[in-house]
C-alpha cells in the first residue's frame, strides 16, 4: 500500500513487566535492531564539535554523566521467511525512563520536547527508574529492569543502527551499563566487543554512501521511501524493502501509539520552504515560522532542482563544448552542495537549536542524542511520515494531525532509522550487482553494507569515527567484567 500505519508501543512504569518478555523475544529473534533516544541536555555545543575528536569525547562524556535519557526508542526489524526478499516483520517501543539520581535538565530541552508531545508529568509520575554507570542495585545480568534490558540488547549480538549516534552510544554505555572510560580508543574498543555483530549509522550512511541532499533523519526516512515506493510502483527490478507489523487487540491495543504514514503530496501550490528547515530539519521559529517546514515539499523540491541542474549543465557542455564551466560541476547526485549556503551558522547563535557547522542532522536535537547540534532534529517533527509499503496494519487509523507540527518520539525514529539502513541495504546490493540478488539466500545483514560497517558519523568531519579495537589498545576494566557476567549467565 502506498500509505500504512506505524504501531509504536508505548511502555512505562506500569506496563514494563508485563511488557518485559515480548520485548525480550523482539530483540533475540530480529535481525538488526535500530535505536534512538531522547535526552535531558548536551551541554555545551562548542566542546561537543571541538576539532580534536579526543576533546569532543570528554565534552560527551561530561553530558552523559550529568544528564539522562529519558525516553528510550528501539525498532526490532525480523526479515521474514517465505515472503519477497527484504520484508520485514517491525516491532517498534517507546520506554519512558526517569533516573533516579540527580541530573540536569536544559530549558531548550524541556521546550523543544513540550512542543512535540512529551509529557514531563508522565515521566515523573510513571517513567521506568534506572542508575546510571557501574551496577549499585542488584544484578544489572537478572530481573525485570532497564538495565537488564540493556544486556539483554548485548546478548542478542544482533547489527546495532543509529542515526548519528555517537553521543547515543555514550549515553547509553553510562546509564545501562557502567562508567564511561576516560580515553575514547578505550570506548571504542568497548563497543566492538559489546556489539560484535557491528554498528551502523545511518547519517553516516546517507552522508557518505547514499549522498542525500540533505541528511537529517525525517529528510532520509521519507527520500528513501519515496525511492522504494515508487521501485515498487513502477515494477522495476527488486529487491524493495516491505514492512509488516504485528496487530494488536484487546487492552493491548491501549498501550500503542499508531503512527500515521501517509503518501507524499504534491509540491503543486504550496508556499516557500524554509531554507534553514530544509538544510538542518530545524528552524529556530520551530512552529512560528512562517514559512513550510514540510518535508515531503523539501524533498520534492530538492528532486527537481537536482533535474533542473542536470539539464542546465547539459544545455551548457552541449553549447560549449569544453569551455568555461559556469555551473559548479561539484552539484551532482545529491551531493549537499545546494544547502551550504544555508550551513554557516554562527556558533553563538545556536543554543536550543545550533545545528552547528555542517551539521545538516537533524533530529535530535538537544533533546536527543544525535549531535551536537541538537537543535537540528531539533524539529524534527517526525510527524507527518510518508508512505511505505507493503502491508498496512489493519488497525484503526490515527487522528489527521497538523503536518508542520507533529510529535518526537524516540520509538518512531528508531523505526525511521531502521527503514532507512534497510532501504540502505538494498540499494547497495542493486548498485553493485544490478539486483540480481534479489532472491538471494537471506544472509546477516552485516554483509550487507560492508563499507559502512562500525563508521559513525562525525559532525564537521569527513572521515568516520571507527568502532575497532586498536592494538594499541585494552578494554576498560569494567567492561571486561561486565561482559565476563553478560555471557557467562546467557540463556
Amino acid at each position: 500500500m502506498s500509505s500504512f500505519v506505524v504501531p509504536v508501543i508505548d511502555v512505562h512504569n506500569d506496563n514494563f513487566k508485563e511488557l518485559w518478555p515480548a520485548m525480550v523475544v523482539a530483540l533475540k529473534t530480529s535481525s538488526f535492531i535500530a535505536l534512538d533516544t531522547e535526552l535531558s541536555g548536551l551541554g555545551n555545543r562548542k566542546s561537543l564539535l571541538a576539532e580534536s575528536i579526543e576533546d569532543r569525547y570528554k565534552a560527551i562524556c561530561h553530558a552523559a554523566r550529568s544528564r539522562s535519557i529519558l525516553s528510550l526508542g528501539f525498532a526490532c526489524y525480523k526479515l521474514l521467511d517465505n515472503k519477497p526478499a527484504d520484508s520485514y516483520l517491525v516491532q517498534v517501543y517507546n520506554l519512558t525512563l526517569l533516573c533516579s539520581e540527580e541530573y540536569i535538565i536544559e530549558p531548550q530541552s524541556v521546550q523543544f520536547l513540550v512542543q512535540h508531545g512529551f509529557d514531563f508529568n508522565k515521566q515523573y509520575a510513571h517513567g521506568i527508574p534506572y542508575l546510571k554507570g557501574n551496577n549499585k542495585a542488584g544484578s544489572d545480568y537478572q530481573g525485570v529492569h532497564i538495565r537488564a534490558l540493556f544486556t539483554e540488547l548485548l546478548r542478542a549480538r544482533k547489527p546495532l543502527v543509529l542515526h548519528n549516534g555517537l553521543i547515543d552510544m555514550a549515553f547509553l554505555y553510562q546509564s545501562f551499563y557502567a562508567h564511561l572510560p576516560e580515553q575514547l580508543v578505550t570506548f571504542t574498543a568497548d563497543l566492538s566487543e559489546m556489539f560484535p555483530a557491528g554498528i551502523y549509522d545511518t547519517k553516516y550512511v546517507t552522508e557518505f554512501e547514499l549522498r542525500l541532499t540533505a541528511s537529517y533523519l525525517e529528510y532520509a526516512y521519507k527520500k528513501c521511501k519515496l525511492d522504494n515506493i515508487r521501485g515498487l510502483a513502477s515494477g522495476a527490478a527488486g529487491p524493495h524493502v516491505q514492512v509488516e507489523f504485528c496487530q494488536y487487540s484487546g487492552h493491548m491495543s491501549s498501550y500503542v501509539d499508531f503512527r500515521e504514514c501517509p503518501d507524499v503530496i504534491s509540491s503543486e501550490g504550496q508556499t516557500e520552504i524554509c531554507e534553514r528547515f530544509s538544510a538542518f530539519g530545524w528552524c529556530p521559529n520551530g512552529t512560528q515560522c512562517p514559512l513550510s517546514h514540510d518535508t515531503d515539499l523539501i524533498v520534492l523540491q530538492d528532486e527537481k532542482n537536482k533535474e533542473d541542474k542536470r539539464k542546465k549543465r547539459k544545455r551548457q557542455r552541449n553549447k560549449k563544448k569544453g569551455g568555461e564551466n559556469t555551473e559548479d560541476s561539484s552539484i551532482f547526485e545529491g551531493a549537499p552542495e545546494n544547502k551550504i549556503p544555508h550551513m554557516e551558522i554562527d556558533v553563538q547563535e545556536q543554543s536550543i537549536d545550533g545545528p552547528v557547522a555542517n551539521k545538516t542532522d537533524e533530529n535530535k536535537s538537544v533533546t536527543t542524542s544525535h549531535l551536537p547540534d541538537l537543535p537540528a532534529d531539533t524539529d524534527n517533527s517526525v510527524e507527518s511520515m510518508n508512505k511505505d509499503v507493503l502491508k498496512k496494519s489493519p488497525i484503526l487509523s490515527p487522528q489527521k494531525k497538523k503536518q508542520d507540527t507533529g510529535t518526537h518520539r524516540a520509538g518512531f525514529d528508531a523505526f525511521m532509522t531502521g527503514y532507512i539502513f534497510a532501504h540502505s541495504c538494498v540499494t547497495d546490493r542493486k548498485t553493485e550487482e544490478g539486483a540480481t540478488r534479489s532472491e538471494q539466500p537471506k544472509q546477516d545483514i552485516q554483509q550487507w553494507l560492508p563499507s559502512c560497517l562500525n563508521k559513525v558519523y562525525l559532525s564537521g568531519k569527513s572521515v568516520p569515527l571507527n568502532i575497532v579495537k586498536s592494538t594499541f589498545a585494552k578494554s576498560s576494566k569494567a567492561h571486561v567484567q561486565k561482559m565476563e557476567r553478560v555471557w557467562e549467565s546467557r540463556q
